[in-house]
Formats: structure tokens, C-alpha cells, sequence
């Protein structure tokens, strides 16, 4: 069940017939992610789809799920009344292991201390028909692409870095975990029909450029939000030259430019890839349909009448790239980052350089790194900097150890820490003697919002490509630059790098001793799982009331978000990450990240109960005990980064009861709506100035709130005042019944029981 190859045979028997029929219903070639997403329809359709406005209901073909996300998703799917999932499902615990000594260390106290949670998440996968990859195997983009990605899928996953598995020639879209619960239940499961951007890449890359830099440079030119609601297909040449985890790198970080996802065209590179990793069988069955895994050729020659948008890139004139700090999508050529670094009065010494994580954890990238490490060594180079190694998964791990790369990275003074998130998600307890100083860190992760990495402010974070990573640790400057520069080696030479060099693939094959993997039981209906009424790890769910019938007036404000609220802001990682299985101790984090509009604080808001400042989740659970709804009004794109549900929920849990908003990231604003929760944009952005510190907020129309019919904000200003503003939403008919219902759940709970009398 949770690897099918059947499944693979049935989908691309069908293919060529639903390619067929999807071109002659659209009357026109088709992109590739054209022929994924018609192949994967829930119910047929003679009628086309409009991009960016039709919600299109899909039958994913499996979810994968990381074990933070993984718990309030199955606590929800519990009550679903499944005996099993109806689709291939894994959970993969790689969110809890916290980097502190050394891979060994940490990977023993994590299973110590998170013993709990991986009990649940072993017994609840083992009861359901879930395949359950235990701590120390992998992070779950990593594991998916080396065990389950295949081209032409359609995958969600509970991580906004999903996409990875584009790498393979697969639309693989993050969600929430009750888009996960829906998927797993056997229904349809809903999304916006994508725009389409497409990236021509000519050319081929070579010397110190990376996939990486493709990605970073993508980033610097759609920003964060660029890619909101469209899918990007790379394709040409210089797409087909990238190995198969290079693509995955590039499709990992398209989250951060807020794309649906990202992907490649099925070619020789993937095939590869495919039989590297004991996949020869796909390989062979993709082989047979290539052409419908690829773009028709009339895509590739007149690109822009096919594509919403068309980025070109030239490979063999692409620099490589750094971005930050703060946001991924501040790009800097590498020829113009110690200017940039200057400029700005960024602290050019380099204390923590960390390669590895998700996106870049491939035997590609660690051999090359690893290059330049031996270098380091045969010259004399001193490193001036913290260097750590994060090995996506024990395939790669073992891999890499066999081939002594690990052995080069221990010689450089290296850290390899266990085979998780760690450093890329706050899971670092990071050695520093003054937390308050400014300091820089390089890494080759995805994402560099203020304390993403390590819980400080004062960190400048700053993404590259491992390689970059690599040669500014050697050189302790961030102002250093490997391709033009040289440095002083313990003899007091100048010492110049040469180039990084690496294999695609390891040329002795992969190897490993126990990947990790736990296979369900054949029959589960006899597995208890157990949760502790005491526990402060894991709580189990009780449903969220269904809407009262009536339009809500009264709405205290909570908080008025100003600027960059991204999921990190909502709900917290780093050490919130215990609580993520028990949603009333984790919402003790909810919007303790934002800055108040008002008072530029995080986590000082005005209880309009007692005219007294406190802590944001405080001041929500005073209004809820009051029995009083709140409101939290937002700048643009809000909710950017993770696809955690949580910080939709814990506003749900906390008395919120809608969120009003500039702009949504489109995870977000999907899992409020899952939620039971309004979500809300302004129809004129200005009127967020009109929003006042004492307000009592009415939502007027919710009577008659049907599609596309916009809704009345009363804002009842202190002195007795009011101002009336028009607010949209994208609710669509069944989305509407979520929020009547109360939330998506209570509305499949409903359908289960009816379909059991």
C-alpha cells in the first residue's frame, strides 16, 4: 500500500488517453503540468478549467506527512471513522531532533525525549495502514525523492517543501494536514487551478554555478510572493543537462516564492536517478510514456502563448548566487555580494557555515562540497569558520561514510549532525557567547527569516548553494569570493580554489544498512492507540463549533499585524515544536512573533477588557473566556512560509474568529478556511490604516455569504465613531459549508456517519 507500483501501472496505462482527450477538450498543446493535473481529476470533466479562478477537485495519488504536522493531521483523521487510508500515506519524524553535539548525541536524547510522540506516530501509522520512517532516517523531501517521487504523480504533502519531489517530474503540492485528512479519507481534494510560469533554461552550468543559483536568482526575480498560485515548469536544454536532485533543489525552494509547486520534464537524468535508487521498474514504465510526461513540442517552441508568464535564464552566463539576509528572495550575485555586505554594515566575519537539509543533501551537493573541503586540506587552508553537515537521509549518510567524504568533512572540522531538519527549521541549540551581537551565518537551507535558524534576531542569515557555503567557511569573510580571490594558506601563500567538482550519482551505487523504514501491520484493527488524558505532548481533538447563523458583531481586535507575518510569526517552531500533537499548549504561541501595528512589540497587545497590555495568546483567551470573538487584521501576503496548520488553528482554538488581511499566502488562507475560520482581504488596501487600537469589529452579510459576494467591515472606533469598508473573500460553495459546519472535518465526520445508517 505505501509503495504501489500498480497504481504507477494503472496511471500510465490511462495516460495517454486522458493527455489525448485533455488536448482535444482544451484545443491546443499542452505544458506538462497541464497533462498531471486533467490526469488526476476526481470526476471527469468536458468543460476546461480557468486558470487562477476555477477550484478544481484532485485525487492525489499518495501524502506523505513530517511528524510535527503528522500529529495534529492524524489526531484529526481519528475521528474521520476510516479504518485506512484510502491512498499510499508515510509519516517521517524528522521536525523533533534538535542539533546540539553531534549526530549520535542528539539522535539518542531526541528518541529519549520525544518518545511520546513517536510511540503515537508508530502506533497510529501502524493502525491505519501508514508506512512510518523512524528518527534518524531522513528528512521526508529527501526519503520521498529517493523512495516514492514518480513522474507524472500527483502528491500532497503536510510541508511547504513538497515540491522537492518536482525533481522527478512530479506535481507535488504542500497543504495543511486537514487537506491531508481529506486525501487520506478518499475525497477530492480542492485547489485554485494554477497560473502557469514557465522558466526556458538554455545553456549548461558549469564551474561553481549550481542548480542553487537557479533558484536563488528565481527567487531575486518573482520574490516571495511572485509564484502565489501558479505552478513553475522548467524546461529546455539546460533543464535537461541538471541531474535529478539538482531539479529537486530548484522545485524545493519554489516554495519560497509561494508556488503551488514546481516541476521538470520527465528525461535521461531522472531515469537515472530512478534506477540509482532501486527504481528501475518505474524508469522502464516512465520510459514507455515518456512524450506524455513531458511538454508538447509546441510548448517549447512558443513558450508565451502557453505560460501565464515566461522567465528566461541563460545557464552558461549564470553567476552564483547569495540571498539575504532576512528573506530568501534578496538576491546577490556573488560578483556584487561583498559590495552589497559592505554597504549595508552586515558583519562580514563568518561564524557557522551549515550545508545540507532538504533542499541541498544529495551526494551531488556533499561530493562537491566535500571537494573543496579536500582542498582546504591539501593546501594548508585554515577554516576560519563553524562548519556543520546535515545529511538528508541514511541512504545518503551511509553513502557518503562508505566513500569517506564524511571522513574529509571530520578532517576539515566538520559537525555532521543527524540525518533531520535541525538548523533549518530552529532545531539548533547554537553555541554563542553574546545572543544580543550582530553575527552572519551562510547556509545552504531554504528559508532566513529572522530567527529561523537559531531563535536571534541578531543572526544575518544568508542561502547559497553548498558550495558557496563551503568556500566562505574556508575564508571566515562573507566579503570573500572563491571565483576571483585568494587566500592565505598556514605557509602564508596565496592560495587560490579551483573549481568544485562531484558526481551526479555515487559511481559505486548507493548503500545502506537499515534506511529506517517500519512497514504498517497487514491488519491494524486490532492496534490500540493510546494518548495520555495528562499528557502535555498530545491532546486529543474536540470538533469546533459550527457557526451560530448569525452575522458577528462585537469582534474585539486582537492584533494588528504590521509587515512580514509569515507562519514562523504565528506559531513559533524551534521548542514549540514539543506541542505540536496538543493544540491548546501550542496556541500559548499564537502571534507572539507578530509586531503590533501600534506599538511596534511582539507580544504586547491592548486587552480591551482592562485597558492593560499583555501577551497576545492571553489577551485571546480573556475575550474567549469572556465569551467575546476576537479579529486579527494582517499586511500582505500573510501567512507566507511553512505549511504548518497549527497557526491556523491555534487563532480557531483561541477565540478568533477571523482574520482580515491585505494579502494571504495560499497555504494559509486554505488551512483557515479548512478551520472553519474567515478568512478576509481588504477590497481597498488603504483601509487598513483605518483600523484603531480599541476597535469593536462587525461582520455584516455572513447571512447571505455566497461566492463572490463581498462582506461589510464595521469598525466601531472608540470616540463613537465608525467607519464602514468593503472586505472579498474566495470562498467558494463547499468552502462556505466548512465555515457553517464549523470546519471541513465536522463536514467529512457528518458524510461517514451518513454513509455507515
Amino acid at each position: 500500500m505505501v509503495f504501489d507500483i500498480d497504481m504507477i501501472k494503472k496511471l500510465y496505462a490511462a495516460l495517454p488517453g486522458k493527455v489525448e482527450a485533455t488536448r482535444k477538450m482544451l484545443g491546443r498543446p499542452l505544458t506538462l503540468a497541464e497533462k498531471i493535473l486533467y490526469a488526476h481529476l476526481y470526476a471527469p470533466t468536458t468543460t476546461p478549467f480557468e486558470r487562477g479562478k476555477s477550484y478544481v477537485e484532485f485525487a492525489p495519488d499518495r501524502v506523505a506527512m513530517q511528524d510535527a504536522t503528522a500529529q495534529m493531521a492524524l489526531l484529526q483523521f481519528m475521528t474521520c471513522g476510516r479504518a485506512t487510508v484510502a491512498v499510499p500515506s508515510t509519516v517521517h519524524c524528522d521536525h523533533l531532533i534538535q542539533a546540539k553535539t553531534g549526530a549520535v548525541a542528539d539522535l539518542a536524547t531526541a528518541i529519549d525525549t520525544n518518545k511520546e510522540v513517536y510511540d503515537f506516530l508508530a502506533s497510529i501509522s501502524d493502525k491505519y495502514g501508514i508506512g512510518f520512517w523512524k528518527p534518524g532516517a531522513g528528512i521526508i523531501h529527501q526519503v520521498v525523492l529517493e523512495n516514492y517521487a514518480f513522474p507524472g504523480g500527483l502528491m500532497i504533502g503536510t510541508d511547504s517543501h513538497t515540491p522537492n519531489a518536482g525533481g522527478l517530474g512530479m506535481l507535488a503540492i504542500g497543504v495543511g494536514g486537514a487537506d491531508a485528512v481529506d486525501v487520506m479519507a478518499g475525497l477530492g481534494w480542492e485547489l485554485k487551478m494554477p497560473k502557469l510560469i514557465g522558466v526556458k533554461l538554455t545553456g549548461k552550468l558549469s564551474g561553481w554555478a549550481s542548480p542553487k543559483d537557479v533558484i536563488l536568482r528565481v527567487a531575486g526575480i518573482l520574490t516571495v510572493k511572485g509564484g502565489t498560485g501558479c505552478i513553475v515548469e522548467y524546461f529546455g536544454e539546460g533543464a535537461d543537462s541538471m541531474s535529478a536532485t539538482g531539479k529537486g533543489t530548484i522545485c524545493n525552494m519554489g516554495a519560497e516564492i509561494g508556488a503551488t509547486c514546481s516541476v521538470f520534464a520527465y528525461d535521461t537524468k531522472m531515469s537515472d536517478y530512478l534506477k540509482g535508487t532501486s527504481r528501475k521498474e518505474v524508469a522502464g514504465l516512465a520510459d514507455g510514456v515518456r512524450e506524455h510526461l513531458r511538454p508538447d513540442e509546441a510548448v517549447y517552441n512558443d513558450p508565451t502563448k502557453f505560460y501565464d508568464q515566461v522567465i528566461e535564464i541563460n545557464l552558461d552566463e549564470l553567476e552564483p548566487y547569495v540571498n539575504g539576509p532576512f528573506t530568501p528572495d534578496l538576491a546577490w550575485p556573488i560578483s556584487k555580494f561583498a559590495q552589497a555586505v559592505r554597504e549595508n554594515n552586515w558583519p562580514e566575519k563568518l561564524e557557522v557555515a551549515l550545508i545540507g537539509s532538504c533542499t541541498n543533501s544529495s551526494y551531488e551537493d556533499i561530493s562537491r562540497s566535500a571537494s573543496l573541503a579536500k582542498q582546504a586540506i591539501d593546501k594548508d587552508l585554515p577554516v576560519h569558520s563553524e562548519f556543520t553537515i546535515t545529511p538528508g537521509s541514511e541512504l545518503v549518510r551511509f553513502t557518503i561514510e562508505r566513500d569517506g567524504l564524511l571522513k574529509t568533512f571530520e578532517q576539515f572540522g566538520g559537525v555532521v549532525l543527524a540525518n533531520a531538519c535541525g538548523p533549518c527549521i530552529g532545531q539548533w541549540a547554537r553555541h554563542i557567547d553574546d545572543p544580543s551581537r550582530k553575527n552572519s551565518i551562510i547556509t545552504s537551507f531554504n528559508r532566513n527569516f529572522a530567527k529561523r535558524n537559531d531563535g536571534l534576531a541578531s543572526t544575518h542569515a544568508f542561502v547559497a548553494s553548498p558550495e558557496i557555503v563551503t568556500a566562505l567557511a574556508i575564508a571566515g569573510d562573507l566579503t570573500f569570493n572563491p571565483l576571483t580571490d585568494t587566500l592565505k594558506n598556514r605557509k602564508g601563500e596565496d592560495v587560490k580554489l579551483d573549481e568544485p567538482t562531484g558526481f551526479e550519482l555515487p559511481p559505486r551505487g548507493f548503500d545502506v544498512g537499515d534506511a529506517g523504514y517500519q512497514a504498517p501491520a497487514e491488519d491494524g484493527s486490532g492496534v490500540s492507540v493510546i494518548v495520555s488524558p495528562t499528557s502535555d505532548r498530545l491532546q486529543l481533538l474536540a470538533p469546533f463549533s459550527a457557526w451560530e447563523g448569525i452575522d458577528l458583531k462585537g469582534l474585539k481586535l486582537l492584533i494588528k499585524a504590521k509587515g512580514k507575518c509569515t507562519t514562523d510569526h504565528i506559531s513559533m517552531a524551534g521548542p514549540w515544536l514539543k506541542f505540536r500533537g496538543h493544540l491548546d499548549n501550542i496556541s500559548n504561541n499564537m502571534l507572539i512573533g507578530a509586531i503590533n501595528g501600534f506599538n511596534d512589540k511582539t507580544d504586547t497587545v491592548k486587552n480591551q477588557l482592562t485597558g492593560e497590555y499583555g501577551a497576545v495568546p492571553a489577551t485571546a483567551r480573556a475575550y474567549k473566556a469572556a465569551g467575546i470573538g476576537s479579529i486579527v487584521v494582517g499586511d500582505e501576503n500573510y501567512g507566507e512560509g511553512s505549511s504548518r496548520e497549527h497557526a491556523a488553528m491555534e487563532p480557531r482554538h483561541l477565540g478568533v474568529r477571523a482574520i482580515l488581511v491585505k494579502s494571504f499566502a495560499r497555504i494559509h488562507e486554505t488551512n483557515l478556511k479548512k478551520q472553519g475560520m474567515l478568512g478576509l482581504t481588504f477590497n481597498d488596501k488603504d483601509d487598513y490604516e483605518k483600523i484603531q487600537e480599541d476597535d469593536n469589529i462587525d461582520i455584516i452579510g455572513l447571512t447571505e455569504f455566497t461566492p463572490g459576494k463581498s462582506l461589510t467591515v464595521v469598525l466601531n472606533h472608540k470616540d463613537g465613531s465608525k467607519d464602514e469598508i468593503v472586505v472579498n473573500h474566495t470562498y467558494n460553495e463547499q468552502q462556505i459549508e466548512w465555515f457553517k459546519a464549523g470546519g471541513a472535518l465536522n463536514v467529512i465526520r457528518a458524510q461517514f456517519a451518513a454513509a455507515k445508517k
